[in-house]
């Protein structure tokens, strides 16, 4: 339970030692302040959402009065934050609930700060496949952080998936052009180099000499598919399906299908792509 009442003699524990594990928000209160009976269960509301990330630590100003003469405090509503054993915030009197959140949120970590920890677990493993869809979630999480942009472009970029990474890449400003943009845009440029094996290029050739080959047509979309070149494989599949429902006994519909399943349902490419698969098909 991350709700405490605290004394004199658990005060050394539960505010001070506690503050150098976690977040401590000391509430100083009396039972007969009105602003304290409305204070104590927005507190407590708030705690309850921070249950690994934050302490709510109540002291009774009137029962603890050596505490609360220790710590300052003159009236009450009073509360503080407290981090590694210091005060580093907070008011007395009535506040509202975003004013509290908005002082708390500078002291919080962030919901996508853990999931970017996530992410960077996998690429640590180098499972760019499994990182990627926390990373996209971690970026929107995080207001499109540049930092963030670019580790994901470095992801993009290690599955083959050059035109999302160049894109997020174009996004970040000089200044915010840290090592990781650095490493994404060296990573992207070898990419780019080393695109297109013997085979792609072959049925890149014969494709571009006879478009209404729907064979050659396929297996060309289903190599730029294994290289990692999804939208181009998407495209061309798409446009075989436009021509020929029924070519080769659905053979584009399913490997449209299997493509969105690989990519993931929340894998942007993939909604766009489911999008415009049903509007082909309703």
């Amino acid at each position: 339970m991350n709700i405490v009442n605290v004394t004199a003699e658990n005060a050394q524990q539960q505010v001070i030692d506690a503050s150098f594990n976690t977040l401590v928000m000391v509430d100083f209160w009396a039972e007969w302040s009105e602003p304290c009976k409305t204070l104590v269960p927005l507190l407590e509301k708030l705690a309850s959402e921070y249950p690994g990330d934050l302490v709510l630590a109540k002291i009774n100003a009137d029962n603890q009065q050596m505490l609360a003469s220790q710590f300052g405090v003159r009236s009450v509503p009073t509360v503080m934050l407290i981090k590694d054993g210091q005060p580093v915030d907070g008011f007395a009197g009535a506040q509202s609930e975003s004013q509290i959140r908005e002082m708390l949120d500078k002291y919080l970590p962030k919901a996508w700060e853990a999931t970017l920890g996530q992410a960077r677990a996998y690429l640590d493993e180098a499972s760019y496949k499994e990182a990627l869809p926390l990373l996209r979630q971690a970026l929107e999480e995080s207001n499109q952080l540049p930092q963030i942009a670019s580790l994901t472009a470095l992801c993009y970029a290690e599955l083959n998936r050059l035109e999302e990474a160049e894109a997020l890449l174009a996004n970040v400003k000089l200044a915010e052009q840290d090592d990781i943009y650095q490493q994404a845009t060296a990573m992207l440029e070898l990419k780019k180099q080393s695109a297109g094996s013997p085979e792609l290029e072959k049925l890149a050739e014969q494709h571009e000499q006879n478009p209404d080959d729907l064979n050659t047509a396929y297996a060309y979309a289903v190599q730029l598919n294994a290289e990692g070149q999804h939208r181009q494989a998407l495209e061309l599949l798409l446009d075989i399906f436009k021509r020929d429902r029924s070519f080769n006994d659905g053979a584009a519909r399913k490997a449209i299908t299997d493509i969105l399943a690989t990519l993931g349902k929340g894998d942007p490419l993939a909604v766009e792509y489911q999008r415009k698969l049903f509007t082909l098909l309703y």
